[in-house]
């Protein structure tokens, strides 16, 4: 069995590839792109992201079958894994060996939140918070440098640190039955 810094050393060869394709100009805006659709009976919704398949569910006490994270969950998830990928991409580039690493996120959210007598409560996730339980053998002064590059670098962190306008349409089809309806004659 490999060790998670046989992994890092494979990972700073990626890193350094990639970052001479950025120094030498042939890197750019890669697109990215999600597909949910909602399924009927259960509600389950299906993400689905390049060739990858996410089930979201809600729990029972929310009509759900609780056979996925619900979507505040998985932000919750998004933003730990995110943390822990960057992690791992500084401590290959920066040469921070790791042994270990483990990053748990944590947070509220409240069914009451912008209901009328609540409109104080947030409506998002919110109190987020999240700790990283890491073993190395670095100095304490790697280690913190290695911290603050990931906070200052972490794409999830800072798209929820740093909002921005999210664009949004929306597209409707009359359903079928609608259209299958005679139409009527007006006199």
């Amino acid at each position: 069995m490999t060790t998670l810094n046989h992994y890092l050393s494979e990972k700073r060869s990626a890193v350094l590839a990639r970052e001479a394709l950025i120094n030498a100009g042939d890197a750019g805006p890669v697109a990215l792109a999600a597909k949910v659709s909602a399924e009927g009976r259960s509600g389950v919704r299906r993400i689905r992201i390049r060739d990858h398949q996410v089930i979201s569910d809600s729990p029972p006490d929310f009509a759900g079958y609780n056979l996925g994270p619900s979507s505040p969950e998985l932000q919750l998830g998004v933003l730990g894994s995110c943390v822990t990928h960057i992690f791992l991409i500084h401590a290959a580039h920066q040469q921070v060996p790791v042994e270990s690493l483990e990053v748990e996120v944590t947070g509220k959210i409240d069914p009451r939140g912008g209901k009328p007598g609540y409109e104080d409560i947030p409506i998002y996730p919110h109190d987020i918070a999240y700790t990283v339980h890491l073993v190395s053998p670095a100095s304490k002064e790697s280690v913190q440098a290695l911290f603050a590059t990931v906070e200052k670098t972490c794409p999830i962190l800072n798209l929820l640190k740093n909002p921005q306008t999210i664009r949004a349409e929306i597209r409707h089809t009359a359903s079928v039955a609608n259209k299958l309806e005679p139409e009527r004659a007006i006199s």
